[in-house]
């Protein structure tokens, strides 16, 4: 099983790594000290009750911002700046005062509410002023991202069509049934 680690030390803001990045992956070096401008593709349920209220995979989108600027929730600034690759996927469980706190964001986000975010790093870039080698490799590198994304998509997709049949099946198993034993049931009272 996957380890835990408190972030904060409070316990406001978990993290367990999901997926490992490719040990070929983008990591900071000394040309990239810290990730500072992050793209990431993510799913937020509410923890109470796994509803979903956020996510980058419906459209395939991604979602890009700057970290410790503010434009994004605490927990996010925190938990960020942990992922080591790109390609890495973490589970980040945020108490409310990490994320929205008393005030939610409603209607998707009630007031104290905490989130669980399925999160995973697609790119980052260095500080403005620091190089990322060649940029035709970026591009490259992110072309593949993209792939991989579309395919893991597309096999979501076809499991869940799976599941489906094999849930209307069953359901067409049951119902046969029924109708065996309700057919049964006229001939023995004459």
């Amino acid at each position: 099983m996957a380890e835990v680690a408190d972030l904060t030390g409070d316990g406001g803001v978990l993290k367990t790594v999901v997926r490992k990045a490719k040990d070929d992956a983008i990591a900071p070096t000394d040309s990239l000290p810290l990730v500072d401008d992050t793209t990431v593709h993510y799913e937020g349920t509410l923890a109470e009750n796994g509803e979903v209220f956020d996510t980058t995979h419906e459209d395939n989108s991604i979602f890009s911002f700057e970290i410790g600027q503010g434009a994004v929730i605490k927990a996010w600034d925190i938990a960020l700046r942990t992922m080591k690759k790109v390609g890495e996927v973490a589970k980040i469980t945020c108490k409310p005062e990490y994320a929205y706190g008393s005030a939610g964001s409603p209607p998707e986000i009630p007031p104290n509410a905490t989130l669980i975010f399925e999160v995973e790093l697609v790119a980052c870039r260095p500080r403005k002023g620091s190089s990322l080698g060649s940029v035709s490799d970026e591009k490259a590198r992110l072309e593949e991202l993209k792939k991989q994304r579309e395919l893991a998509a597309a096999t979501k997709e076809e499991e869940k069509k799976k599941r489906e049949e094999a849930k209307a099946a069953a359901a067409a198993r049951v119902q046969a049934k029924l109708d065996a034993k309700k057919g049964k049931g006229k001939g023995k009272g004459k």
